[in-house]
């Protein structure tokens, strides 16, 4: 059911809460604490400190808040740009639930999909992904009568790693004096499972190729195939969805919508189109941040939810990045892979045309290292993945708010390197060469949704594609990357990935802290805020939203 305050909130307000655009006379500082970057976890961790009595500014480049948890509109359509489902929040008692309602004062409203929320089309070959354990692993083995031990044993594995992972984190929250003595004991078993693959992990348990590709059919979810990905992301993002996919009402902008207005009730503000050039570090401590157009903001700390390479490779003096050898520590790590997505809109709803709410996901084949390594060094082989989301089908407001109209998103990957060639181009401005090869692109996406939605054919009335270079151009991620840094085994060895900086007052937050997704981000935020104020805010959150 959708609440009163969204029904009342008008058109107007909604812009207002997630547009305001930066001029310095509206600033009402002193602050506490800047953000750089509006995404979940910058938003989160704003939330919780101003709930904590702090003032927080955040200060975003994108002409609207909310990161990858954004909408955007062309011609009468909306669709979101990065949260496409999300796990467990359905349950209220759920950790994540409790979290969201913390930080956005229960106004977010959150809509179950349907038991089949994932659908997997491998080769022709048809999975249903369905919500519940039991009810998983007995469709899983209806596919594959012969293979129950191996599915038994992937689901406990899945709960071992993921239940590993909460001590392993919050060691990484810990100062240093208390860590050293603990880390052996709480890290030691989640890194039984990070070190492995995830190919390594199931291919222990099964030789059946089939099988390992169905039970890795979410790996998009997380950017790397099998081989290449770490058995612990991976098992982070299956249990999310083991007891399937909600999506909020109103849209994803709903997010930063209902988080805005808490972190103004203690004092902040939230701003757009306010690109941070440097951090301003005296005598070894944060002190503010240097604008693009030379004003200077001063706080008492600043938290970057840019990214590490934007934090350590951009936003600091390259003097100073080079003394602290965070250079070095860059080198150690490599950006997430890049992805197109073709937004579709149609002027018919979603119940005329016949979509449903689970999500597809298609591949050419059972072998999904083989498929990207083909992918990655000819553009002309088969899509390795196509995912498609029907947002106007899982929003139970869209008809109010679009009334007799549909979107839908076709996501798939696509290597930075095929575009750098136009890397010094302006968007929209990119050339005919670009335009043709967008087209190209358009086109085979569109292949796939005619052959697997075929009723659609004909009904199309407006498409647009993004490309690396359009995520580049409003993430400032240097390759257009949508999951910050590769969640590969070695990742989770590097101890440098969490809230403290060498810089005294300068704190890391969202997905390079923790995972990828908006619950490994919103987690990110949660963990630089426990840092910050030094207190456990899960417990507390825990304690008080029971």
């Amino acid at each position: 059911m959708v609440g009163g305050y969204l029904k009342d909130m008008t058109a107007v307000h909604q812009h207002q809460l997630t547009n305001r655009i930066y001029r310095k006379n509206i600033l009402n500082g002193p602050y506490d604490a800047i953000v750089i970057g509006s995404g979940i976890g910058g938003l989160a961790t704003a939330a919780l400190l101003s709930k904590a009595g702090q003032r927080v500014l955040v200060l975003e480049r994108h002409y609207v808040a909310g990161g990858f948890t954004h909408t955007f509109s062309r011609k009468g359509y909306e669709w979101d740009v990065g949260i496409h489902y999300i796990g467990e929040v359905h349950r209220q008692r759920s950790i994540l639930r409790r979290l969201f309602d913390f930080i956005t004062d229960g106004a977010l409203e959150w809509s179950r999909m349907p038991e089949v929320y994932d659908r997997v089309i491998i080769a022709g070959d048809e999975y249903d992904y369905i919500a519940g354990v039991e009810a998983f692993k007995a469709r899983l083995c209806g596919y594959f009568p012969d293979e129950k031990k191996a599915v038994d044993e992937y689901v406990r594995l899945v709960f071992a790693a993921t239940n590993a992972a909460k001590n392993f984190f919050s060691a990484r929250a810990m100062p240093s004096w208390m860590r050293f003595p603990l880390k052996p004991v709480m890290t030691s078993p989640f890194l039984k499972y990070s070190r492995k693959t995830t190919r390594e992990v199931i291919s222990s348990l099964t030789s059946n190729a089939k099988l390992l590709g169905v039970l890795t059919a979410q790996y998009g979810d997380y950017g790397l195939p099998p081989a290449r990905s770490s058995f612990a992301i991976h098992a982070m993002v299956a249990k999310h969805y083991f007891d399937g996919g909600n999506y909020p009402v109103g849209g994803s902008g709903r997010i930063a919508e209902t988080i805005v207005p808490v972190i103004e009730k203690g004092g902040g503000k939230v701003l757009v189109r306010a690109e941070v050039k440097e951090v301003i570090v005296e005598n070894g401590r944060a002190m503010g941040v240097r604008l693009e157009n030379g004003d200077e903001i001063r706080a008492g700390s600043v938290v970057s939810d840019a990214g590490v390479f934007n934090t350590f490779g951009k936003l600091l003096d390259p003097a100073l990045a080079r003394s602290l050898k965070l250079d070095r520590k860059l080198n150690q790590v490599k950006p997430s892979l890049a992805h197109i997505c073709l937004y579709v809109g149609m002027k018919e709803s979603a119940a005329n045309l016949g979509l449903n709410q689970a999500n597809y996901w298609i591949y050419p084949d059972y072998d999904h290292d083989k498929t990207i390594a083909r992918y990655e060094t000819d553009p002309s082989a088969p899509l390795p993945v196509t995912y498609i989301s029907f947002p106007s089908a899982k929003d139970p407001d869209w008809e109010r708010r679009h009334p007799g109209r549909a979107t839908l998103e076709a996501i798939g990957f696509a290597p930075y390197k095929w575009f750098t060639s136009w890397e010094k181009t302006s968007w929209k401005k990119r050339g005919n060469d670009y335009e043709a090869f967008k087209e190209e692109l358009t086109q085979r996406l569109l292949e796939q949704v005619y052959r697997y939605l075929p009723q659609l054919r004909g009904k199309i009335d407006f498409c647009e594609l993004s490309t690396p270079l359009s995520t580049r151009h409003f993430t400032n991620y240097g390759q257009g990357e949508i999951y910050g840094i590769e969640h590969t085994p070695e990742r989770f060895e590097l101890s440098w990935l969490k809230p403290q900086t060498p810089i005294r007052n300068l704190y890391l937050t969202g997905q390079d802290v923790v995972t990828d997704g908006i619950g490994g981000a919103l987690f990110g935020g949660v963990l630089t805020a426990s840092v910050m104020l030094k207190r456990n805010l899960i417990k507390e959150v825990m304690r008080q939203t029971v």
